[in-house]
């Protein structure tokens, strides 16, 4: 990524070791899921203060592992132990209903942990993907078996270390290493009880295909071509602000970045002109240092197939208004790393295969628009609908857009914000089930209902 140089090889988990982390998460299950929400929660807050307290030297691990600047890494290892801290306050909450019935009879409910759930993660947000998944698995007393992407396995391994750190039992939380193989076998396995996912609609598909034919509950959250959507009465450096988190965050390797951005005919021209500007002025390069803002792609294949979009974007009639082109450091050590400038697209229409398809790269897709209804028919006319974003300051124009959204994560005047108290999931394509917020514990545990007959059994036969 950074340099185009090897870092570590491991090897691919095959269907014994994938056995073996399962068996030693079942075992761990037994003893976990009989402890109280608040034995569970003491050890999640330690988890999370050994990350905090290991801030630094995580991120520069995860930078390493990602290429993303150490800047976005401290952010991501910031989220990842307020994600524990929080499933840790909800661990010792977790309740069921008490119900009453005719008779002085009664019933009741009981949350209770599903078993070994099995995490898959996506190589844009290694680690904080992985407490993501976990934080709210282990929270309702479930054990996990994580695998992360073999283009980022470094990271997670240290999560795995600081858990059993913390105090969970040995085997919690296992790491296998692999690429589709191993994925098989994980969602194959018969003693695995749900499987949360993150990654391609394709991969998505496959995977529901695998848990389908074990009956397997699982989370999907795929990809995504989001509308940013920009009105005339919006206060331009916002807008613009809002546009660029939408679009370059972690090189532009984000699920629900807002890349088909509508901008209101009225201030197109202004609101281009200085978007160009301030996208010409962000600092790319070596990512350990603490001016970049911009790091390395995951891998040459990638960049060559981002790259490839820009190319069938301008045989399409699209401008290159700035970017887009390979970047090569300064720095000798980094000229065989994955650098792109990051690109701004014009003269776009809503055909265009850069406005239909998730590049998942640094490329941003500017569209004219001019009155509030078509924007809103023009932002819902696709597959995909993870996020979606509208910058105004009619706030009762704001409020009726996202309201007609067809999204799981909309934002009001600002972009790519996801605290981990508030749930975060796609529609159609995009995936189901939600990460984050106390939604996440309705995926990660089940409900037992009992019905207790205080009278004498009255029968019909």
């Amino acid at each position: 990524m950074c340099s185009g140089r090897v870092i570590s090889k491991l090897l691919c988990s095959g269907e014994k070791e994938v056995d073996l982390a399962v068996q030693s998460a079942k075992a761990a299950f037994k003893v976990w899921s009989q402890l109280s929400g608040m034995e569970r929660s003491r050890v999640l807050l330690e988890a999370a203060r050994i990350i905090r307290e290991q801030r630094e030297e995580i991120a520069t691990l995860e930078t390493i592992n990602n290429g993303k600047s150490i800047f976005e890494a401290r952010v991501d290892i910031d989220i990842s132990w307020q994600c524990l801290e929080y499933y840790a306050g909800l661990a010792g909450s977790l309740a069921g209903e008490h119900i009453q019935l005719p008779g002085g009879s009664f019933g009741y409910t009981r949350r209770e942990p599903l078993g070994v759930c099995v995490g898959i993660g996506a190589w844009n947000y290694p680690f904080q993907i992985a407490c993501w998944k976990s934080a709210p698995a282990l929270a309702c007393g479930n054990a996990m078996v994580f695998k992360p992407s073999p283009f980022t396995p470094i990271s997670v391994v240290r999560l795995a270390e600081i858990f059993t750190e913390a105090g969970v039992p040995k085997g919690l939380f296992n790491v296998v290493q692999g690429g589709v193989a191993t994925g098989q076998f994980l969602c194959q396995h018969p003693d695995v009880a749900k499987i949360s996912f993150t990654g391609s609609v394709p991969t998505g598909v496959k995977i529901m295909e695998m848990a389908a034919k074990g009956i397997k509950p699982v989370t999907l959250e795929l990809g995504g071509k989001s509308p940013l959507i920009i009105f005339s009465d919006s206060v331009l450096e916002n807008a613009v602000n809002g546009a660029l988190m939408a679009n370059f965050l972690t090189q532009g390797e984000v699920c629900c970045n807002g890349t088909r951005v509508f901008v209101q005919r009225e201030i197109l021209d202004a609101f281009t002109k200085e978007v160009v500007k301030r996208t010409q002025k962000i600092k790319i390069g070596d990512p350990l240092l603490e001016d970049t803002r911009m790091g390395a792609l995951i891998n040459r294949p990638h960049l060559d197939r981002v790259q490839g979009f820009i190319k069938q974007a301008k045989e399409q009639g699209a401008k290159v208004l700035c970017g887009g082109d390979l970047y090569v450091p300064d720095d000798p050590k980094l000229k065989n790393g994955y650098y792109m400038q990051p690109c701004i697209l014009g003269n776009c229409t809503d055909d265009m295969t850069c406005v239909k398809e998730e590049i998942f790269g640094p490329v941003m897709s500017i569209l004219p628009f001019d009155t509030e209804e078509e924007v809103v028919e023009r932002a819902n006319n696709t597959k995909f609908g993870l996020a979606g974003g509208v910058f105004t300051r009619d706030i009762q124009k704001a409020y009726r857009v996202v309201a007609a959204l067809k999204a799981g994560m909309c934002f009001i005047n600002n972009y790519n914000i996801s605290p981990v108290e508030l749930p975060f999931g796609g529609y159609k394509a995009s995936g189901f089930g939600r990460e984050n917020g106390r939604a996440a514990i309705e995926y990660y545990s089940q409900l037992k209902t009992v019905c207790v007959e205080m009278g004498d059994v009255e029968s019909v036969f």
